[in-house]
């Protein structure tokens, strides 16, 4: 028998730690496909539509917390309640929790830093995008809708804008309703533009098409809710009419239509009744499972 030369054992050894290689390689691929298979059929499957709020400037994640409880008193579908502040070090603290059988849970975003200005909008809606990221992987939703009072509606409009694309794919926003919020800031009338406008109207062709809109303001004079005047509220007509597949402005009047008040305005919990919650949720709402909240 003869004996194997030395190139051609050195080939054949060669061969054999590649073959390993591969081997030791296509392992972690395999587990990894399948965690990310189990993850896109539990997001495909998942039947929770959550409602996601933000607050206006100076406003924490307990900001709507008169309007939620109006919410779950005329329904006897009750919300469950997660709220999340967004700390300056980039650390999320929540409160509250999901219901394991709660189709459409409530769920707040506040900030550490609540301040006024177009910076600190841009700020704040990379934050929205951190927790949103963290709230997609925990929870599977492949759809939500979206509420924003004042200033927390241009965070919205700046995140549609700027960051959605990233989840358009695999996560649908259905529903945007945004309250008293001043699209063009201070201003009274869209002929004294403000940058954060001008950019508002010059990307505003990232905000999904089939996206519905309702964009209400409150009167509490006949031209400003006593502090947003009515005509930067009309001013987000630019922005989303013509752009989405549906825009509804629509005024409050009468007792708490104050800018601050607003929240709390029976009108408003009507409204959201009707236009932003599903209809045919069949979620459980006497369920006590709870699913841990997110914590970073």
């Amino acid at each position: 028998m003869k004996r194997m030369t030395k190139p051609i054992l050195h080939t054949r050894l060669v061969l054999i730690g590649l073959m390993l290689i591969l081997v030791l390689m296509a392992i972690p691929a395999y587990f990894w496909m399948k965690d990310t298979n189990k993850y896109l059929a539990a997001q495909h499957n998942s039947r929770m539509s959550p409602i996601i709020m933000i607050p206006g400037s100076s406003a924490t994640q307990n900001r709507f917390n008169p309007l939620i409880r109006k919410l779950n008193e005329d329904s006897p579908k009750k919300h469950s309640v997660l709220r999340l502040e967004v700390k300056n070090n980039g650390k999320i603290v929540s409160q509250g929790w999901i219901n394991r059988d709660d189709n459409e849970p409530i769920i707040v975003i506040g900030f550490e830093n609540n301040r006024d200005g177009y910076q600190n909008i841009k700020k704040q809606a990379q934050m929205v995008n951190q927790v949103f990221e963290r709230l997609t992987e925990e929870y599977n939703f492949n759809n939500f809708k979206a509420f924003g009072h004042s200033n927390g509606g241009l965070v919205w409009t700046y995140w549609l804008e700027h960051y959605y694309s990233e989840y358009k794919d695999a996560i649908t926003i259905k529903r945007l309703m945004t309250l008293g919020t001043p699209y063009n800031f201070a201003e009274s009338s869209v002929s004294h533009p403000t940058q954060m406008f001008s950019d508002f109207v010059k990307y505003r062709s990232r905000i999904p098409k089939n996206l519905l809109v309702y964009s209400v303001a409150g009167t509490e004079t006949y031209t400003s809710d006593g502090l947003v005047p009515e005509g930067s509220v009309d001013a987000g007509k630019y922005i989303y009419q013509k752009q989405v597949a549906h825009y509804t402005s629509m005024t409050v009047t009468g007792k708490d239509a104050q800018h601050s008040n607003l929240p709390q305005n029976k009108q408003i919990v009507r409204l959201i009744e009707e236009y932003l919650l599903d209809p045919n949720d069949n979620g459980n709402p006497n369920s006590q499972n709870k699913q841990g909240a997110t914590q970073n």
